[in-house]
């Protein structure tokens, strides 16, 4: 299973890469819509056995974003750090959501796939949109795009990209995620041929 699975109180933020430099800076690969929150000054981030990562500026150079920590001065320590992964806990994440709400006065959408955490998608039921039971949601595989698995009906293993064109609706009240593959993506599904899709956007 995937650290969303294993680890439902913590929401992963980024992993931590390459040296950038001499002067302790780490190149991120980030997962977060909210960098400017998540990497400034004042933030914590944690790791899985409850280390502590303060980040003290960022920067983002074309599609990087560029982090120094307090404590990491220098390219040694920095490139200790590759392959560490940094996460949020869930509760701060959702306090934040819930404070954000009542200054704008927007409603809570548990529906709406940018609010619905990874983990909360397993154990769902994949449909089609015309209602054929793909199978279930067996876990959430992170990585610079989400994939979900689905275990199929009679067994097969596929993989769907986790965005819109591709899951377009999610009922976490009737443990619902409606798919809409392309043909091909599912083993067990004879998808229509005539839809193109995209995969270029991001939750």
């Amino acid at each position: 299973m995937t650290d969303a699975a294993e680890k439902p109180s913590l929401l992963r933020v980024c992993r931590i890469g390459r040296a950038q430099g001499l002067k302790g800076e780490v190149n991120v690969v980030s997962y977060t819509d909210d960098p400017e929150t998540r990497f400034s000054e004042g933030s914590v981030l944690v790791t899985k056995d409850s280390q502590e990562f303060r980040p003290a500026r960022f920067r983002q150079f074309k599609q990087r974003v560029i982090v120094t920590f307090h404590g990491v001065t220098d390219r040694t320590a920095a490139e200790k750090l590759n392959g560490t992964t940094l996460y949020i806990p869930r509760q701060q994440a959702e306090d934040e959501l819930a404070a954000d709400r009542a200054q704008t006065g927007s409603e809570s959408n548990p529906d709406n796939p940018d609010e619905v955490y990874a983990s909360d998608l397993v154990g769902l039921n994949a449909q089609a949109p015309d209602g054929t039971h793909l199978g279930k949601v067996t876990d959430v595989i992170e990585s610079a795009q989400d994939l979900l698995q689905i275990t199929e009906p009679h067994g097969a293993v596929s993989l769907v990209p986790f965005v819109t064109p591709l899951v377009p609706q999610i009922d976490l009240a009737h443990h619902i995620v409606v798919i809409d593959p392309p043909q091909g993506l599912l083993s067990e599904y004879p998808a229509r041929t005539n839809t193109q899709h995209s995969t270029n956007t991001n939750h």
